[in-house]
């Protein structure tokens, strides 16, 4: 059995906990909290749950740790802090900054001699696998990737962190025309903004100047400056009654060209509609860390990505099954 630890019970911790149930090989030993440990209730019988404080004293009790942090603080501190200590999986997803988290967790990795994965998921994730395999068979084309309609958690994460924000949702949609431009194959030249628009629900604290952070969000760098948004403010009544899911989805397109005068157009599409992006997601880390495991005990260390990770190591099945029911 894979003994797995969980850092963190938000949606995304509480998601791994129910995709551990749903892999046969894996257990939940433990769930680790900042909060106290008495208020925290998990669905699985006679796992622990931990305050964090008292982490480093189950390094020989776990195979991997998955940190349920989120990307705008959260993790650029806690994966390299834990890396040293255990085989971790994260879910970092803000794009722009991969490449420095990617050198900070593999420095923390090799210190201590253990895996770390980060960016899994689906975007960063299995959209990225998606975009590699089109671009390497397409030599010739353009890769589009579009978002939504969903809410996105770390845009969502984002806005809470704003000050003034007592809570907020932001929903990730993208524009119906450049969406059809894509897919009929003509490659538009498309701006960010072109693409996506923003729109954000947010419930704000009490004597919060609504100016000031409805201008907080729409200048963010990396999250929302980018996009045209929108910013409603709304009560804690409505959130709660109209943004309490948590869907998502999208696409990654691409258009290419074949033939030794580019006469044939070929388009690659691959989409995702999910019900539940944490859950999602938190499948993806719970198939990372059964690869995870078998990368470790080959002996190899340092940072990896989804596109080190041999798409064999993430199956419960042997080889041989494998190939006889898959390939």
């Amino acid at each position: 059995m894979i003994r797995i630890g969980i850092l963190g019970y938000g949606n995304l911790g509480r998601g791994v906990e129910c995709a551990i149930k749903h892999n046969a090989d894996e257990e939940l030993v433990a769930v680790f909290t900042r909060r106290d440990p008495s208020t925290v209730k998990i669905l699985t019988e006679g796992a622990a749950v931990v305050n964090v404080a008292d982490i480093e004293s189950w390094k020989d009790k776990i195979d991997v740790l998955i940190i349920c942090g989120g990307s705008a603080t959260d993790l650029p501190e806690m994966t390299p802090k834990y890396a040293k200590m255990f085989n971790v999986i994260d879910s970092f997803d803000t794009h722009a900054n991969i490449p420095q988290h990617f050198a900070n967790v593999d420095a923390a990795a090799k210190e201590g001699g253990k895996i770390a994965m980060i960016s899994l998921g689906w975007d960063p994730g299995m959209f990225s696998v998606s975009r590699l395999y089109a671009n390497s068979i397409l030599t010739e084309g353009q890769t589009y990737t579009f978002w939504g309609k969903g809410v996105s958690q770390g845009h969502s994460d984002a806005i809470r962190r704003v000050p003034g924000v007592k809570d907020g949702k932001q929903y990730t949609i993208p524009v119906p025309e450049a969406l059809e431009a894509v897919r009929s194959g003509s490659n538009p030249e498309l701006t960010t903004r072109e693409k996506h628009t923003r729109e954000c629900f947010v419930v704000l604290e009490e004597g919060a100047d609504p100016a000031k952070v409805e201008e907080a969000i729409k200048t963010m760098p990396n999250y929302f400056a980018d996009y045209d948004t929108t910013v409603h403010f709304i009560s804690e009544e409505e959130l709660k009654a109209n943004h309490s899911g948590i869907p998502h989805g999208g696409f990654v397109i691409r258009s290419g060209k074949t033939g030794w005068n580019d006469e044939n157009t070929h388009v690659i599409e691959y989409s995702l509609k999910l019900d539940s992006n944490p859950e999602f997601t938190s499948s993806v880390l719970v198939a990372f860390a059964r690869a995870a495991v078998r990368m470790a005990k080959e002996g190899q260390v340092g940072c990896k990505t989804i596109f080190d990770v041999p798409p064999a190591y993430l199956s419960s099945l042997s080889g041989e099954e494998i190939r006889a029911h898959l390939l």
